[in-house]
């Protein structure tokens, strides 16, 4: 389907200019979970973990291995124990809107749309009764899934998405990266003008905060690219006046007094770009031995898939490689999970969750199929695993 949307917007020279954008729906159908279809770079190889997982969105593995995932259709958070063959589900702890998950001294931190909570991991990896710390956060409206972690400075950081697809915001917070004290208390935005940043992690080395924002939908095929942003305090991102490297966006009305190239020189730009509507989710940094050596330090990206865009993009894991600190290229990792099937796309995975396993695989959640993913690599010395794919 394709929509031709006409849009009167003021460039920068105040003068009207009529820009027209085509704009498409394409949802892919979902079809079951096919590992056959799966690739990965040379070397690697691709196995199925878990299966029968339901909605897992967000991962998070503690340090003996076990692993937990929020499933925001459920309402839950479920555990799968390392060691157990084959890994099955146990729901421990249940609440509504459950998705941002993190696991810092021994704690899960927990995120539902207004809420953030902790529980302590008791020594069998269940929870104890968590503890409300927030239950303010703005309301959901178009991007409700928040996501939340601890960094280097020991502050609570969660992940606010906007409420609509480009609009003036009522709430501050809204659209924002906020960072508070690990009890919920001094809470600041430390970084706005995020549409909706799902994925951010710190740089191992560096200890520099990197995010994928979610790019503006109804700009065309071809715009607005998902963006890779260093988040410094005190920065703005442009959302929703401009995007990417100083572009305007010409779907916004301005506010009275308004002035374009006030915002736009007060918006730090994306470092680095990729295909638009691809959807970024979880992002990890990789510091673990399992893989090669030339991956440590760069970041895995899972990008759950387009519905604005023809021909459809995402529905990948990208590896976003770093030199020197800084991000260099984003390229597709892990892809097949898009195909086309008699003539229309179809999709046997959306990845969601990402996470690096105890033993140093890279793990990777479909939330619509329930399966739980695990990339290892073989430099040709071991025996492949049973149900493996290269």
């Amino acid at each position: 389907m394709r929509l031709i949307i006409a849009l009167i917007a003021c460039s920068l020279a105040a003068q009207t200019v009529d820009k027209r954008i085509d704009g498409s729906i394409v949802r892919p159908r979902k079809s079951p979970p096919d590992l056959a279809s799966l690739r990965v770079p040379q070397g690697f190889q691709i196995r199925t973990f878990a299966t029968g997982l339901g909605n897992i969105r967000i991962l998070a593995v503690a340090d003996n291995g076990d692993i937990y995932a929020t499933r925001r259709q459920e309402g839950d958070v479920i555990l799968l124990r390392n060691g157990s063959t084959p890994p099955k589900p146990e729901v421990v702890l249940r609440r509504d809107g459950m998705h941002g998950l993190a696991i810092h001294n021994d704690q899960l931190y927990l995120a539902t749309v207004n809420e953030v909570l902790v529980a302590d991991r008791k020594p069998d990896g269940t929870l104890s009764q968590p503890r409300l710390l927030i239950s303010d956060l703005p309301d959901g409206g178009q991007h409700p899934n928040r996501t939340l972690a601890i960094g280097p400075d020991g502050k609570l950081y969660v992940s606010v998405g906007s409420t609509c697809n480009a609009c003036t915001e009522s709430s501050k917070e809204s659209a924002a990266l906020l960072r508070m004290a690990p009890d919920g208390t001094g809470r600041s935005v430390f970084a706005s003008g995020l549409r909706n940043t799902i994925g951010f992690a710190w740089h191992p080395e560096t200890k520099a905060l990197w995010g994928f924002d979610h790019g503006i939908d109804w700009l065309g095929n071809d715009e607005q690219s998902e963006e890779l942003n260093l988040l410094e305090n005190g920065k703005r991102y442009g959302w929703p006046y401009v995007y990417g490297k100083n572009q305007v966006n010409p779907q916004e009305q301005y506010p009275a007094g308004f002035k374009i190239e006030d915002w736009m020189a007060a918006s730090a730009p994306a470092t680095l770009e990729y295909t638009p509507h691809a959807a970024p989710m979880q992002m990890v940094f990789y510091t673990a031995n399992e893989l090669p050596v030339q991956i440590r330090n760069d970041a895995f990206v899972t990008m759950r898939g387009s519905w604005n865009r023809r021909p459809p993009s995402g529905y990948e894991v990208v590896h976003v490689r770093f030199a020197a600190g800084k991000p260099m290229e984003i390229k597709p990792f892990l892809t097949g999970f898009l195909k086309q099937m008699g003539g229309q796309w179809a999709f046997s995975g959306r990845p969601v969750g990402l996470a690096i396993a105890k033993d140093g695989g890279l793990l990777v959640g479909d939330d619509v199929n329930g399966v739980l993913y695990k990339v290892t690599y073989d430099d040709g010395s071991r025996t492949p695993a049973p149900n493996s794919r290269r």
